[in-house]
C-alpha cells in the first residue's frame, strides 16, 4: 500500500512531490461559500496528517483561494511543502467594484470583486506569476501549470490562445521562469490529454495535472499518451479522480449531470466493490497511482471532515483480487497497471 508520506520525483526536474495533495478550489467558494475558518482548518488537518502538497489557481474565487491558502501556509516551513498554481487567466478588478451576489456563471459563490481575462502570452504569464506571489505571500512557486488551454475550454478560440503560447511567447516565459529558478517545474493543468501531447512537441514540460482523464472510470489516455509520458520522463499529477463526483455518489460527470451509460458503469463498479467489501471512492483514489507515469493524486476538500474521509480512503486496504475482478468484468482496461493490493 502506498504510504501518505511517500514522495515521487518528477524525472525531468528532480523535484519530489508527495503522492497525495490537497486541491484548494473549494477555498475559492466552488458552488457554495466557504468560511475562512473552514479553509484554515482544512489546511491544518492536511498538515497534521503529513500532507505537504497544495494546489491552487488565480481562477479559484478570482484570487480568494490563493489568498486563503497563502495565509494558512505563511508560518509553515517553506522547504517542507510543494505548492502549485496556474497561469492563463489574469484576475482584473470589476469596473464598478461591484461583487456578485450568490453564485456566478463560473460556479464561484460570493467571489471577490474581480473577473478573469484569458491571457497565455509571455507578458500575461509573467504578470500572472507576480500577482500570484503577492496573493500567496510567498517568494516562489514550485510547480506552475498552464490552466485550461485546449478545445474543451476554448472551442473555436483554441487556436487563438494556442498562438499566444507559441508565437506570443507564453512557452518562452515558462522556460524563463524555470531556468532562473522562480519555479521548479512547469506543465499544463487541463481536462484533455490531447493538448498535452501537442504541448510536448513545443517545449520540454516536467509534468501535467490531468483532471478526469485517467481514472477508475476512464482510461482512454492509457495508450499511447501515458506510455509516451513514461518514455519522456513527463510526470502526471492525477486530479479529478472522482470524475466530478460520480464516483462518490453525487451523479455528476465532467461537471454536468452524468449520462445513462456512465451511471450504468458506476453501478457495475459499485457492485464489484460490494463483492469485495471495498469502498468505491477508495478504489478511485488509489487506482491512478499504480501507473508509472503518475506521481501524485490531488483531491479537493472543503472541510476537515472531508479531508479526513479522503485520507481514510487513501489508506484503506484493497485486496489484489479486487483489481483482477475489475479486469475480468471488463470494468477497467486490461493493460492498466493496478495497485499491488493489501
Amino acid at each position: 500500500m502506498t504510504s501518505l508520506d511517500e514522495r515521487r520525483s518528477l524525472p525531468r526536474s528532480g523535484l519530489a512531490i508527495p503522492v497525495l495533495g490537497l486541491g484548494c478550489a473549494q477555498m475559492g467558494g466552488l458552488y457554495r461559500a466557504s468560511a475562512p475558518a473552514e479553509s484554515e482548518d482544512a489546511v491544518a488537518c492536511a498538515w497534521e496528517n503529513g500532507i505537504r502538497s497544495f494546489d491552487t489557481a488565480p481562477y479559484y474565487g478570482y484570487g480568494r483561494s490563493e489568498r486563503r491558502l497563502g495565509a494558512a501556509l505563511c508560518d509553515c516551513p517553506r522547504d517542507e511543502f510543494v505548492l502549485s498554481t496556474k497561469v492563463g487567466r489574469l484576475i482584473r478588478p470589476n469596473a464598478d467594484g461591484a461583487r456578485v451576489s450568490g453564485v456566478d456563471a463560473n460556479g464561484w459563490a460570493d467571489p471577490l470583486p474581480f473577473h478573469q481575462v484569458y491571457d497565455y502570452s509571455q507578458d500575461g504569464i509573467l504578470r500572472s506569476v507576480e500577482d500570484s506571489l503577492q496573493r500567496l505571500g510567498l517568494a516562489r512557486i514550485d510547480i506552475l501549470y498552464v490552466h485550461d488551454i485546449g478545445r474543451v475550454t476554448h472551442g473555436e478560440r483554441h487556436d487563438h490562445y494556442w498562438r499566444q503560447l507559441t508565437d506570443g511567447g507564453g512557452f518562452r516565459a515558462l522556460d524563463e521562469l524555470r531556468r532562473d529558478g522562480r519555479v521548479s517545474a512547469i506543465g499544463l493543468g487541463v481536462n484533455e490529454w490531447e493538448v498535452v501531447r501537442d504541448a510536448m512537441q513545443e517545449i520540454d514540460l516536467d509534468c501535467t495535472m490531468l483532471a478526469g482523464r485517467y481514472t477508475l472510470l476512464e482510461q482512454a489516455s492509457l495508450s499511447p499518451f501515458l506510455e509516451s509520458c513514461v518514455a519522456a520522463g513527463h510526470a502526471i499529477v492525477a486530479a479529478g479522480v472522482f470524475n466530478s463526483g460520480i464516483l462518490v455518489g453525487n451523479g455528476k460527470f465532467n461537471y454536468a449531470d452524468a449520462p445513462p451509460d456512465m451511471i450504468a458503469r458506476v453501478e457495475a463498479l459499485a457492485a464489484a466493490c460490494r463483492d469485495f467489501n471495498v469502498e468505491l471512492p477508495a478504489a478511485a483514489l488509489q487506482f491512478p497511482l499504480a501507473h508509472p507515469a503518475v506521481a501524485s493524486c490531488v483531491t479537493g476538500a472543503r472541510t476537515r471532515a472531508q479531508l479526513e474521509t479522503n485520507i481514510a480512503w487513501f489508506r484503506s486496504p484493497i485486496p489484489a483480487d479486487f483489481w483482477q475482478a475489475l479486469k475480468t468484468r471488463g470494468l477497467i482496461d486490461e493493460a492498466a497497471p493496478v495497485p499491488a493490493g493489501a
